[in-house]
C-alpha cells in the first residue's frame, strides 16, 4: 500500500463533521494514538473531536473499554472498543482498531491482520484488514483505513 498523507483525509473529516454537527472519538491499540494525532491536527478539531483512548495493553482494553475477556485481536474486540469509547466520550461516531502489527502473529492472527470498527447510532460495522509490510507500514495503513472509514461514515449519513 502506498503511503497516504493523513492530513487531507482529516481535513475532509473535519468539514463533514462540522456540517453534520457530529462528534468523533477513537479507541486505538496497535496505532498508539496515530488516528487521534491525525484528527487533532485537522482544522477546528476542538469543535468535533472528543478525544481518544490508547489501550495498548490487554488490561486497558478490558478495564477501560469493556472488551470481553479473551483474545483482543478479533472482530468482537474492535466492536466493543468502538462502542466503549463512543459511550465514554459521548460521541456520535467512533472508530476503533486492534490488530497484529507484526512482525509476529498475535492471538492466532497472522501479522498484518487488523480489525477496524466504526460505531454510530445506527450500529457498529467491523472490517477485517490484511495489511502487508513491516510494523510501521501496518500501522500507517491502519491509520489510513480508519480515517477513510470515518470519512465514509460521515458521508453515509448527514447526522450519524
Amino acid at each position: 500500500m502506498p503511503r497516504v498523507e493523513h492530513s487531507a483525509i482529516a481535513e475532509r473529516i473535519s468539514r463533514l463533521a462540522q456540517r453534520a454537527g457530529a462528534s468523533i472519538a477513537v479507541a486505538e491499540s496497535l496505532t498508539s494514538g496515530g488516528i487521534a494525532a491525525a484528527l487533532g491536527k485537522a482544522p477546528r478539531a476542538s469543535d468535533w473531536f472528543m478525544g481518544g483512548v490508547v489501550a495498548y495493553a490487554r488490561s486497558a482494553k478490558h478495564e477501560l473499554l469493556n472488551v470481553s475477556d479473551g483474545p483482543v485481536v478479533r472482530a468482537s474486540a474492535a466492536e466493543e472498543m468502538a462502542e466503549g469509547v463512543r459511550t465514554l466520550m459521548h460521541a456520535d461516531v467512533s472508530a476503533a482498531v486492534t490488530g497484529a502489527g507484526g512482525p509476529e502473529p498475535q492471538d492466532g492472527q497472522p501479522d498484518g491482520t487488523v480489525f477496524l470498527a466504526i460505531a454510530t447510532s445506527a450500529g457498529t460495522r467491523v472490517t477485517k484488514l490484511v495489511l502487508k509490510g513491516d510494523p510501521g507500514a501496518v500501522v500507517h495503513g491502519t491509520v489510513t483505513e480508519a480515517l477513510l472509514a470515518l470519512e465514509r461514515a460521515l458521508e453515509d449519513d448527514a447526522r450519524v
